[in-house]
């Protein structure tokens, strides 16, 4: 059994409030007993490589730590509560092998990345299914393997988009506030950061966390919008929360204890209701059309709207290459 320690949601950690006395007993009771804490706590593989867009919480300047691997290390050492690895080599260490290394995988990627058929057939089909293991998604792992069904089956939804650019405000809606993983956000909450929508969103099967409140929020969508979700993989589990893009995001207190209690939820410390809830997401997508009909914003509308856009965009596209060829005469 997994010794842990848990952040108690009010900024502090709960073995901080034990007597000194205490804690030397448990551990002289764990030394005892031939264990470690260190080595009792889930070890994250952490991917951060971008094979699309990077985003700047991802990308390491000048050879230093991105802000979300900087973040994610900092969390690790203040906690106590897990080890992490680093890496931007998903060739290299998202192995058979390498895998064994560890709990957890967490993936801020983009892209198609370099890992083996044989590889990711077994990430996906084999060790995410294992009993201790899981997956954490930030942000970008919906726009990770875009067309690869294996993956965003499991992930839950593809990367379609973003009206809620990283300047957007967002109110979010907080589904399941008994999660671990939400109830630092309470029932709901404003952030700025940039928000997907989705392609092959699955209700059925996911568990959705919460959702952008389209009622509360300035730009409207009339569909829901999930943010955070999560699934039991055979005895595996995995959590993804879109949050992530911007910089500040990964300095926010609520973001950071969402993400510790998601490690100790994904790593089978805590336990919750992971069970599909499309009854939620039927609700809030009924919901957000009706947020956004009162607006005058209707599918239609952006139907006719997209169509103009593309229409712009291959005219441009049509000149600039007479201009090229043009050019080249």
């Amino acid at each position: 059994m997994r010794g842990t320690i848990y952040l108690d949601f009010k900024g502090a950690v709960r073995m901080k409030r034990f007597s000194t006395h205490f804690v030397g007993c448990l551990l002289a009771a764990i030394l005892c007993a031939g264990l470690s804490l260190a080595d009792d706590v889930p070890r994250i593989l952490f991917l951060t490589q971008s094979k699309g867009f990077q985003h700047g919480s991802v990308n390491r300047k000048q050879g230093t730590r991105a802000p979300a691997e900087l973040a994610m290390l900092q969390l690790a050492k203040d906690s106590g509560a897990f080890k992490i690895t680093c890496t931007q080599n998903a060739e290299a260490d998202i192995t058979k092998e390498n895998l064994q290394k560890f709990d957890l995988v967490a993936f801020y990627t983009s892209g198609n990345l370099p890992i083996a058929d044989a590889d990711l057939d077994y990430l996906l089909n084999d060790w995410l299914h294992q009993k201790g293991h899981g997956f954490i998604g930030f942000h970008s792992a919906t726009d990770t393997y875009k067309n690869h069904e294996p993956y965003w089956d499991f992930v839950g939804g593809t990367f379609n988009g973003h009206p809620w650019g990283a300047g957007s405000k967002v109110t979010v809606k907080v589904h399941d506030t008994e999660h671990p993983a939400m109830m630092p956000f309470g029932d709901s909450f404003e952030i700025q950061d940039e928000i997907y929508q989705y392609n092959h969103w699955q209700p059925e099967k996911c568990h959705v966390l919460m959702s952008i409140d389209m009622a509360a929020t300035q730009t409207k969508r009339p569909y829901h919008v999930p943010i955070a979700w999560c699934k039991q993989i055979g005895q595996g589990r995995m959590f993804c929360n879109n949050l992530g893009h911007r910089e500040e995001t990964w300095q926010d207190e609520r973001f950071l204890k969402s993400v510790l209690a998601a490690v100790q939820w994904v790593s089978g410390q805590t336990n919750a209701d992971a069970k599909p809830n499309p009854a939620v997401s039927a609700a809030h997508h009924a919901a957000s059309i009706k947020a956004a009909h009162a607006a005058g914003i209707t599918q239609e509308r952006l139907q006719a709207e997209k169509k103009i856009k593309d229409a712009k965009r291959a005219a441009k596209n049509a000149a600039d290459k007479a201009k090229a060829a043009a050019a080249g005469n």
